[in-house]
């Protein structure tokens, strides 16, 4: 899996020219064995959650700019293809 961070560029107002982006972060994620099926994003602590076609749950935390996996959850045959934070990140 694949991260990458876009920072957005300032465009001064009197330009015509369309908003422009920098790449901060490229990091690939590594820990699924099979095809991804599944990633949300936790906006309130910053985490992200992938599942995968073998059933595998990871939830990974960004430290000091390198993604980390925080906890991992093997449900081996059960694949979970939606997943959702709550508003208060839970």
């Amino acid at each position: 899996l694949k991260v990458l961070k876009l920072e957005p560029q300032a465009v001064p107002k009197d330009s015509k020219a369309a908003a422009s982006s920098n790449l901060s972060m490229n990091q690939t994620l590594e820990g699924h064995n099979g095809s991804v099926v599944c990633v949300t994003w936790n906006a309130a602590y910053r985490k992200l959650t992938t599942s995968d076609e073998n059933g595998l749950i990871i939830v990974w935390m960004l430290y000091k700019g390198v993604w980390f996996e925080e906890m991992i959850n093997n449900r081996n045959k059960s694949v979970v293809r939606a997943m959702r934070w709550t508003a208060h990140g839970q």
